[in-house]
């Protein structure tokens, strides 16, 4: 129920170092991070918002991304975020002249050392 009214309020996610559970029930494309998956009901009130946050060491300011998946998160800064098109754009170059040699049926640990060479000759 409570990401049904986060969602509804314009929130596409929450930060918590508690715990949280019922993922099964939360509103569809609902997001969370947090300390752990809890079996139990937790007394919550909302203490602050658009402020920094510290979570487990990992600071994010206002308007920064977080960037989570199974083994960890990261922040992307807020500024950042525009750089990350032409980033991701260089990393996929790069990354696909290493993939196309590995899964190419003629591979060789030769072919392999010059493509990482090329590789990092994409700028």
């Amino acid at each position: 129920m409570h990401s049904t009214v986060h969602k509804a309020l314009g929130a596409l996610g929450c930060v918590t170092n508690g715990s949280f559970r019922d993922i099964d029930a939360w509103a569809p494309g609902f997001q969370m991070i947090g300390g752990r998956i809890g079996p139990s009901h937790a007394h919550v009130h909302l203490v602050d918002f658009g402020k920094s946050v510290n979570i487990f060491g990992m600071q994010a300011a206002h308007d920064d991304v977080i960037h989570a998946y199974f083994y960890g998160a990261v922040v992307i800064p807020h500024d950042a975020v525009r750089k990350l098109p032409a980033a991701i754009d260089l990393i996929a170059r790069r990354e696909k002249v290493i993939l196309d040699i590995c899964r190419d049926p003629a591979f060789t640990p030769a072919k392999l050392r010059e493509a990482v060479k090329r590789s990092g000759e994409i700028h």
